[in-house]
Parts: structure tokens; C-alpha cells; sequence
């Protein structure tokens, strides 16, 4: 975006002029929202595809997608989709949360397991989400979920019936709660209202 600054701000009023936004950021003609969206699933597939190991290459990557970004754009989205270095054959790469998660499928399947057999009803405060389930069984959902592969949580808070899952950021709770959806809706069990 240009603007204009000088002693009259360009237009003779001393205020700076800056350009009306059409709310398309130059990718495709698709609004800003949408073009994020698509650049960051870009990302992700760049991410799970092959070895990355600096954002100036994920820059590179994306332009010859023909995504027009910056490595500051690049490391927001970085930080938004929870990617983070770890050691590979390669030297240290971006990996995705899932990547990371120690033993992945066994330990979701413990969680698919305990809510096929315990409904469980989600509900939301800020940048906490409440599970409640039958009585006493908030512990048992609390330790399947510290253990399993869902690992954007700051950590989880269990009393008789209802656990708080605690988070950083927007971005880390939406994941989680998709992700945590997905593990419900693959375990047959109920979803309560």
C-alpha cells in the first residue's frame, strides 16, 4: 500500500492520504481472509511435503505458488499454525503439532475409546473450554487428553464431572477444538448439547 506524507499529506489538508482497500490482498482476487486461509493450508502441505527449514524458504516455496508474501507474514502464519522447529535428517525442520505429538494414533485412541463410552458436552469461557461428562469422570478424560496427540492446550484442570482445557491464543483453542471434535465423531460416542 502507498501513502503520501508530506507537509500538506498530499492534498492540500495536512492529513495523510492513504488509499481505499478494496479488501483483496492481490492473490487471485480473493479477500484478505480467504487468501490467509489458502496460504496457510499452502503452508501446512508445503510443511508435511518435504524438509523446510527456514521461513525464507517456505517465502520461496509460496512464490513460485504464486502467493506475493513476506517472511514477517510467514512467520505469523508460522506462529498461527503451531508449527515448530524439531531435529529431522535434514537439520531442524518446521513440523506440524500432530508431528509432534509422542506416540500420536495409540494414545487418540485411548481418548476415542473414553468418549465412545462418556458423553461429553463442550462449552466455552474466554481462552478456556469446559468439558463436562458424566460424574467422576473428569480426571479420566483429563489424563487421555494430556496424553494424547492434541497438544495445543496450556493444560487441563479436572474436577468431579467438568475439566477446564486451557490455552494461549484463539488460534491454538480453534485447532484444538476441531481436532477434538474430529477424535469425537470418530469414537461413535454422544455429543451432548
Amino acid at each position: 500500500m502507498t501513502m503520501t506524507v508530506d507537509g500538506t499529506g498530499g492534498n492540500g489538508t495536512g492529513r495523510v492520504v492513504q488509499p481505499a482497500h478494496d479488501g483483496h490482498d492481490g492473490h487471485n482476487g480473493q479477500t484478505g481472509h480467504d487468501a490467509k486461509a489458502l496460504r496457510q493450508r499452502a503452508i501446512r502441505d508445503l510443511i508435511l511435503s518435504r524438509p523446510i527449514g527456514s521461513q525464507r524458504e517456505v517465502v520461496a516455496a509460496l512464490g513460485a505458488q504464486g502467493f506475493e508474501v513476506t517472511q514477517a507474514t510467514v512467520s505469523r502464519d508460522i506462529a498461527e499454525l503451531g508449527l515448530v522447529k524439531a531435529p529431522g535428517a535434514d537439520g531442524h525442520v518446521y513440523v506440524t503439532p500432530e508431528q509432534m505429538a509422542p506416540s500420536g494414533g495409540a494414545s487418540s485412541a485411548r481418548l476415542e475409546r473414553i468418549l465412545a463410552d462418556i458423553p461429553v458436552r463442550v462449552g466455552r469461557s474466554g481462552l478456556t473450554l469446559v468439558l463436562i461428562g458424566t460424574p467422576g469422570t473428569a480426571s479420566v478424560i483429563a489424563q487421555a487428553i494430556d496424553e494424547s496427540g492434541l497438544q495445543e492446550q496450556e493444560g487441563t484442570l479436572a474436577g468431579d464431572n467438568t475439566l477446564l482445557v486451557l490455552f494461549r491464543d484463539e488460534a491454538r483453542l480453534e485447532r484444538w477444538l476441531e481436532r477434538f471434535e474430529g477424535i469425537q465423531a470418530r469414537s461413535g460416542g454422544s455429543k451432548v448439547p
